[in-house]
């Protein structure tokens, strides 16, 4: 079942946005993917793990540095070569002036929580190499992008996205196994890319 998780997770993603042409349905989908994997596989990970911190330093560092996402996305759109019709390709997915707000605070308060759990937590591990879970995590988010920049700025963001799974690890690991770090850090990712795209996109 650990195997199918991530398939059901990306066919979500690939049937919510390329089937059914809904950001919301894309994202829903993938949560019910994943806990309904979880509730199935039932692993021995309590879900106070989530808010285990045992060094702020490492909340410190995850903000700092996985915050400053959004911020890199906004001054560095022109480089990114990003699609002219990106304000419509979003309203097609049913992202619009009624819609962005809460799609926004959904993705941020709750998304992180639970990508953190699944990837980090069910599929985590305490190496300090690179893992098949760093992939994994990472490389969904190309169906995301597609059609939305090149295809070498994908195959870059999933390469960041690579780095950005396992720095969550690394974190995870140095703080005890706790996910409270890797999690607040993904939110403010989540939340400043976000926030950029719904900015910038309404201005291309």
């Amino acid at each position: 079942m650990k195997w199918i998780a991530p398939s059901l997770a990306y066919l979500a993603v690939g049937l919510g946005l390329f089937v059914f042409h809904s950001a919301w349905g894309a994202l829903l989908g993938f949560h019910a993917a994943i806990i309904g994997s979880l509730l199935i596989a039932r692993p021995n990970i309590p879900l106070s793990i989530l808010f285990k911190n045992s060094n702020k330093k490492w909340i410190v560092l995850s903000l700092l540095l996985c915050g400053s996402s959004g911020f890199a996305l906004f001054f560095l759109w022109d480089v990114f070569n990003v699609a002219s019709d990106l304000p419509a390709q979003l309203a097609l997915l049913g992202l619009n002036s009624r819609t962005w707000i809460p799609f926004i605070a959904y993705f941020a308060l709750v998304n992180p929580f639970i990508e953190e759990y699944f990837w980090r937590g069910y599929w985590g591990s305490a190496t300090n190499h690179l893992h098949i879970s760093d992939f994994l995590y990472a490389g969904f988010h190309a169906l995301i992008l597609i059609h939305k920049v090149d295809a070498v700025w994908i195959l870059f963001a999933v390469a960041v996205l690579v780095l950005a799974g396992w720095f969550w690890r690394q974190i995870a690991r140095e703080d005890d196994g706790g996910l409270l770090a890797p999690a607040l850090g993904h939110m403010a990712a989540d939340f400043t890319i976000l926030v950029a795209v719904y900015r910038l996109a309404a201005t291309v």
